[in-house]
């Protein structure tokens, strides 16, 4: 049985994905959002805590890493981007860890304000197997350690003025926003402003509570729960409907809805939408499953691709996350996405002979 129209349409969509990928064109970025410290600790649980009912971990190692925008940015420098990032960090050990990270990758830390009295945001994630019977870790807890303080505002002021300078020749901005303070209307008002009369697109990854500071931005990503939420704040019967009304309401152009197993759809303000099936059976994560998401869609705009391309891209980034093993570091590369763009057409091919 041979493949349908659309089957080959998509085929075809995937091959020329997969020639874009491997010679990107010159692209410049600039990204501006919160910047955090992932921590990985992993171990085995084999034993429940006498006390309580909770598993207890047996640490075998731990990993630090770059989160937040500044893992966006690694996500970039890996495609091939020029990246520009601007955040804040504290001065102390987690900063200057990241600092560090981002130095040994060749990401410009220049953007980034080391502020004093500031607590940079550590994520601790606890990952565990059960020893010789469970062979793929599952993740057991995470916690937060972040303060209380308010950046000032002089700081995130001189933040923004720094960025709108080096809009000169970018194909994108991106607005990531971890709701640690960076992101604030002023700011972001001032830099869409500049954006929009040097016809430069936005991409925000907005919380939900902060969907204010996203009016008129070009690209805006949802996880699925996300977008349930929403439509249950509207009041609508389906996500689809719940997708048109944000992007009327907020004068977006697209909104680009990630899905897991249930892939990424992309809504339009002309009322269209696209929709591409993730092709994986098996899911192993989804951490870093958005900043993935983000770096395809800056790829897409740079290469001037299609909405019905560029959803096959974020598809193809997020299937590259959604596959990876515990032992990963869960950020999208140009080899692993090229190569997962001509395993998607080869199962396409193959499944339909």
């Amino acid at each position: 049985m041979g493949m349908t129209d659309d089957e080959v349409a998509i085929h075809d969509q995937l091959n020329a994905l997969r020639v874009q990928v491997k010679s990107i064109e010159y692209s410049k970025v600039v990204l501006i959002g919160d910047i955090i410290l992932d921590r990985y600790i992993h171990g085995y649980a084999n034993n429940l805590n006498s006390n309580a009912p909770v598993p207890v971990l047996r640490e075998t190692r731990r990993e630090e890493d770059v989160g937040g925008a500044a893992h966006v940015a690694r996500g970039l420098i890996s495609m091939g981007v020029e990246t520009h990032l601007f955040g804040v960090v504290g001065d102390d050990r987690a900063g200057i860890s990241i600092f560090d990270s981002l130095e040994d990758e060749g990401v410009r830390s220049t953007g980034i304000a080391i502020v004093e009295g500031i607590t940079t945001t550590v994520k601790n994630r606890l990952l565990a197997t059960r020893e010789s019977l469970v062979s793929e870790e599952q993740l057991l807890l995470r916690w937060d350690i972040e303060g209380d303080e308010e950046i000032p505002s002089e700081a995130i002021k001189v933040l923004f003025e720094e960025a709108i300078i080096h809009l000169d020749k970018a194909t994108a901005v991106i607005l990531s926003d971890y709701g640690q303070g960076v992101i604030v209307e002023e700011g972001v008002k001032t830099i869409l402003e500049a954006a929009l009369q040097s016809n430069i697109p936005v991409i925000a990854d907005p919380k939900l509570t902060g969907l204010h500071h996203t009016h008129g931005v070009d690209w805006v990503i949802f996880q699925a729960n996300g977008l349930e939420l929403m439509r249950r704040r509207l009041g609508v019967e389906s996500g689809d409907e719940a997708a048109h009304l944000l992007i009327k309401n907020h004068d977006w152009k697209h909104l680009v809805v990630v899905c897991g197993a249930a892939g990424v759809t992309i809504y339009s303000a002309d009322g269209s939408s696209v929709h591409a099936e993730c092709t994986l059976t098996d899911l192993r994560q989804m951490i870093g499953l958005v900043d993935a998401a983000v770096v395809a869609i800056a790829v897409a705009i740079s290469e001037k691709l299609s909405v019905s391309h560029t959803a096959q891209l974020v598809n193809a980034a997020c299937e590259c996350i959604l596959a990876a093993s515990s032992s990963d570091s869960f950020v999208l590369n140009r080899d692993d996405l090229v190569d997962r763009i001509g395993e998607m057409a080869w199962n396409l091919q193959v499944s339909k002979r």
